[in-house]
């Protein structure tokens, strides 16, 4: 199949050279011409305005906007809106705000244009692992792209099949899922979000806990000077905690034990606030994933090396700077 990708950033190219090596075409456009410079030489067609992107395109044309979430996706999205045809499909790939999803499909909707919001996880290893996608928006739409997102999913791999899963979607096995309409991929990819900090909180407080066992604070007979990197090393080996986020604390801490290259100031990118926002407006309580989000608040003034593990692992999975001190 074809597809057009806006914005080849971390992700958005990455996103395009998989799918290149699974035979399908891409065009492709950046407002950095070194960007699309660097995607022609491996194959995608190069375009220099939205307007000859959108011709470049056969129809239905199937457009993917891979942008940071708000005015930027916003904006591109309007003018889409003027530039494509009815039947065509635009993709929020981006972490959006489901709220946006709801109203740019149904401005969309007005002009026959099918719209589709693509919670897009992997990060920076996305190429080579695939790309976990919550998909939402016009299910139709979605059964069309049915091989460019099967072409970027992990595949089943050599994960064990969950027992009882009889007669259900099998497509969810091999990493991607359709989740309901508009709004619903993005919905779902923000609670996974919000839960990513949870997780990472609890990884990132034991392994302060087990620095600091070896502390003054700590009686002489009972200080353990503990090698946090192979810790991390063993849990990865058949322990219940063994996970992704475990595996890329252990690469951060094999390179670099005390993790000197970090301060500790952590950034969050929004879905971890519009969960809780959810969970509000829910009624539901969120204890853990409220305190990880206070405490990113909390690292831009004090940071600790449980922050520190906190960057190392944004780094790892995304490519992610450290937030900026003030």
């Amino acid at each position: 199949m074809q597809l057009g990708m806006i914005g080849l950033g971390r992700m958005g190219g990455n996103i395009v050279r998989r799918l290149m090596r699974a035979g399908h075409s891409c065009v492709v456009y950046d407002k950095s011409d070194e960007a699309v410079r660097a995607l022609a030489g491996e194959g995608a067609a190069p375009s220099h305005d939205l307007a000859e992107f959108v011709r470049q395109l056969d129809k239905p044309r199937a457009v993917w906007v891979m942008l940071p979430a708000g005015a930027i996706t916003h904006g591109t999205i309007v003018e889409l809106s003027g530039l494509l045809e009815p039947g065509d499909i635009l993709i929020d790939g981006g972490n959006s705000y489901f709220h946006d999803d709801v109203a740019h499909a149904e401005m969309l909707r007005e002009k026959g244009i099918r719209y589709l919001d693509v919670g897009t996880s992997g990060g920076i290893w996305g190429l080579e692992r695939g790309y976990c996608m919550m998909i939402g928006g016009d299910k139709e739409a979605a059964d069309h792209l049915d091989p460019i997102f099967a072409a970027l999913a992990p595949g089943r791999g050599s994960i064990d099949a969950t027992p009882h899963r009889d007669g259900r979607d099998p497509r969810v096995e091999k990493g991607y899922l359709y989740c309901g309409p508009a709004g619903a991929g993005h919905y779902v990819k923000m609670v996974h979000n919000g839960i990513e900090y949870g997780i990472m909180q609890a990884f990132a407080e034991g392994f302060d806990i087990l620095r600091n066992v070896n502390s003054p604070a700590v009686p002489e007979n009972r200080r353990y000077k503990l090698d946090l990197a192979d810790i991390a090393e063993v849990w990865r080996r058949g322990s219940v905690v063994s996970s992704w986020l475990l595996d890329l604390t252990a690469i951060a801490l094999a390179g670099d034990p005390e993790l000197k290259e970090f301060t500790g100031s952590v950034a969050d990118s929004g879905e971890g606030r519009w969960t809780i926002l959810a969970a509000i407006e829910q009624a539901v309580p969120a204890d853990v994933l409220s305190a990880a989000l206070y405490t990113r608040f909390r690292s831009r003034q004090d940071h600790t090396f449980a922050e520190k593990i906190l960057s190392a692992m944004r780094r790892e999975f995304g490519g992610h700077q450290e937030a900026p001190q003030g």
